[in-house]
């Protein structure tokens, strides 16, 4: 298949909606690639294929330059400086090097104290725990039962020795926004590093992100329309000095020596396209999710869900929801060929477990196994939330 047949409903090998797939509500999970997005990588995989660590002839220094170009555009999004923008794999990556980088200079100065929140992403719980059992000591800030994590809880939380602190922007199952100004705020006082998981913010939730209190922000680039198997982490300086992480890899130097190995150009320049692309049309893909999200709630409020997260406080391209009497993965099977839909993240949805999330939100149990995710774009096909509606309804007739 061709890149233009892949992207085009009018091509007979095209395998969208119309072909019996059903319409996609899993971006949460990985949103499509923008064609521009495709476009771009296509050619810097297949005409423009130098290596950017090749500085003497011209296939080294065109991608060296759509490097630099990439940084500048990522760095934009969130208003840092672009030499702060470090590649990386992925925000699971750029968060293991946030958490994990900082372990030897807080042995070093006395400070194995960390903040977390029980919502976070495993990217984020499974390192800090790590370092729980090497002998730093680890907060797990409860959220309200809207979704969100108090900023007075994060003050009664901080210590001297406190060295980090690490809070996403929106929740990957509730999509529910964290007052990450608040809790800037609150640290604007304190030493503590501020990490933010920004995997599912990033592009989408500009101004929030822009807070110069941020010192480490994770990007994940399959979230906001880029492929997968790139991702950034931004190290802003603070009073002219940059975060003092350590390598957890070797071999090269490349990217400040943080992160080692040959620049995946193909993938950073989709990544740097897809930054500029959300930098300009964040506005108006907002007021499309909305749409969705509206014309969702029209068709699926008569039937008695409960939202899973303040709605208030969610952003535009998910829900969570609950039919009360109706368990998650029958609803799943009862709707597959209508709405690809998900339970919880997708990177523990191999062994399906209820959601760490909700649980810790204290939300009934009945309610945490009937938890379904439905996210989308701007791109998605036009839902019929009728027939889902109706779906459901049925279900939980039986």
């Amino acid at each position: 298949m061709t890149l233009a047949s892949a992207t085009d409903k009018s091509s007979p090998e095209w395998t969208g909606p119309d072909h019996g797939r059903p319409v996609y509500l899993d971006c949460n999970a990985t949103t499509p690639v923008e064609p521009a997005v495709a476009e771009e990588v296509l050619k810097w995989t297949a005409e423009e294929f130098g290596n950017a660590g090749s500085r003497t002839h011209s296939y080294g220094q065109a991608a060296k330059s759509r490097v630099k170009k990439a940084r500048e555009q990522v760095a934009s999004v969130v208003d840092a400086v672009p030499d702060e923008v470090i590649f990386t794999s992925g925000a699971t990556e750029s968060d293991n090097l946030a958490i994990l980088g900082l372990a030897q200079y807080g042995k070093s100065s006395g400070r194995r104290h960390i903040v977390t929140t029980q919502i976070e992403h495993k990217a984020v719980l499974e390192p800090v725990r790590w370092l729980a059992n090497r002998g730093f000591e680890v907060t797990e800030l409860s959220p309200e039962p809207g979704g969100w994590v108090r900023a007075d809880a994060l003050e009664r939380a901080l210590r001297p020795d406190t060295l980090l602190v690490s809070i996403m922007a929106v929740n990957n199952e509730t999509g529910v926004v964290q007052p990450i100004g608040e809790h800037a705020e609150v640290l604007a006082s304190h030493e503590a590093f501020f990490h933010v998981d920004a995997a599912q913010g990033f592009g989408k939730t500009i101004g929030l992100l822009r807070n110069p209190r941020i010192d480490l922000l994770s990007v994940s680039g399959h979230k906001v329309y880029a492929p997968k198997g790139i991702g950034a982490l931004v190290m802003r300086r603070r009073r002219f000095k940059r975060p003092p992480l350590e390598p957890l890899m070797f071999g090269g130097g490349q990217e400040r020596g943080l992160r080692p190995g040959t620049l995946p150009v193909a993938l950073i320049a989709g990544l740097g396209t897809a930054a500029a692309m959300a930098n300009r049309d964040h506005a108006q893909r907002n007021r499309r999710c909305m749409e969705i999200r509206s014309d969702a709630l029209a068709a699926l409020e008569p039937i008695g869900i409960v939202t899973n997260g303040a709605l208030d406080r969610t952003i535009a391209n998910t829900l969570n929801v609950s039919v009360p009497g109706i368990d998650s993965e029958a609803a799943i099977v009862a709707l597959k060929d209508v709405v690809a839909i998900s339970n919880g993240s997708a990177c523990t949805s191999q062994n399906y477990e209820p959601s760490h999330v909700l649980s810790a939100a204290q939300l009934p149990d009945s309610q945490v196994s009937g938890a379904l995710r439905l996210s989308w774009s701007h791109m998605t096909e036009e839902v019929d939330w009728h027939v889902v509606a109706q779906r459901l309804a049925d279900l939980a007739t039986t």
